[in-house]
């Protein structure tokens, strides 16, 4: 039990004063003597001051950010107001070679009043794929989305993306969702992974909905002469494809942002967000690497990479308290 200081000060002179021995009038006030004795040593030590409230928690934590960095991570956030804290703690992990945990990110712009509520709703599909891919260009997924330009209507984007890295292999913007429209996809990914020209085991298998451009013959013949295996998911079901709509929703919430008048203008909008969803952002999914990261091999070094900087920077935290500790 804590007791307040001016609670305190008056039970000092109160059992000095008292006619009964230390012990008994203790336990009339259920006080417990070592309590007391501690009170009583701090009060002849350092007077009154000695009993004033105190906080529990140390006066400098020695992990404690240094203001540099701080400074540092509120500059970046301004910088790139669309890095969610998440985003930003591996951003200034990658490029300061600092580490910070997302936790304090996000406290230290809470304090700032950087953080904004998310803008979009997110789309709960299944905890997790029961056969799970462990290599990339194991298994792409595909599926249509429609996107409207002013003056002109709808237009429908194509996508192959990899179930193992969300890489986005390869994307067509389309007037049709035909299967001529899926398989001119496939081709450009079968020639941007190289699973056209060089030997492997097995193709990529691929996983759609029940559309009809993907259960139409044409398609099903064009992919037994490419040597690729056709997954469908339950009908009525799209949490088996919940990583290309989870995909078709990230594009979606930054693109349509504005308006578009000229299919040219869609089509580039949609090739700069693209280039910078493989290259440039962090998914949390696979580690808080790019897709590009993951599919072209690169994750175990960057991840080791982490881990050291992280350890560097916890021992320089450390040493720093120290110094100033001394």
């Amino acid at each position: 039990m804590r007791y307040p200081a001016s609670e305190t000060l008056e039970n000092i002179p109160l059992v000095d004063g008292s006619h009964l021995p230390i012990k008994r009038t203790l336990e009339k006030l259920g006080i417990p003597r070592t309590t007391f004795y501690r009170w009583y040593d701090r009060y002849l030590s350092l007077g009154e001051a000695g009993l004033e409230d105190r906080h529990s928690r140390p006066g400098r934590v020695w992990n404690r950010i240094p203001d540099k960095a701080r400074k540092q991570i509120v500059e970046l956030a301004l910088e790139e107001p669309e890095l969610s804290p998440r985003e930003l703690a591996v951003r200034i992990t990658d490029t300061r070679r600092y580490f910070v945990s997302e936790a304090s990110v996000y406290r230290l712009l809470k304090a700032k009043d950087l953080i904004t509520s998310p803008a979009c709703i997110t789309i709960k599909a299944a905890d997790e794929f029961h056969e799970k891919t462990v290599r990339p260009n194991q298994l792409w997924q595909t599926d249509f989305t429609y996107l409207k330009v002013i003056g002109w209507g709808w237009f429908y984007l194509s996508t192959i993306l990899g179930d193992y890295s969300r890489y986005v292999v390869s994307w067509r913007l389309c007037t049709t969702m035909k299967a001529d429209d899926v398989t001119a996809t496939l081709e450009n990914a079968l020639a941007a992974s190289g699973c056209d020209s060089a030997t492997v085991a097995h193709k990529p298998r691929l996983l759609s909905d029940n559309g009809s451009s993907y259960i139409s013959g044409d398609l099903a013949r064009w992919l037994e002469g490419q040597g690729m295996d056709h997954v469908r998911g339950a009908p009525n079901h799209p949490q088996t494809q919940g990583k290309i709509e989870r995909w078709h929703q990230t594009l979606k919430d930054r693109i349509l942002l504005e308006n578009y008048y000229l299919p040219g203008a869609l089509e580039q909008a949609i090739c700069d967000f693209i280039d910078h969803y493989n290259h440039n952002r962090y998914h949390e999914s696979i580690g808080n690497l790019t897709p590009a990261d993951v599919y072209f091999g690169r994750a175990e070094t960057i991840l080791r990479r982490r881990k050291e900087i992280k350890k560097q920077t916890i021992q320089k935290r450390r040493l720093l308290h120290q110094q100033n500790a001394a």
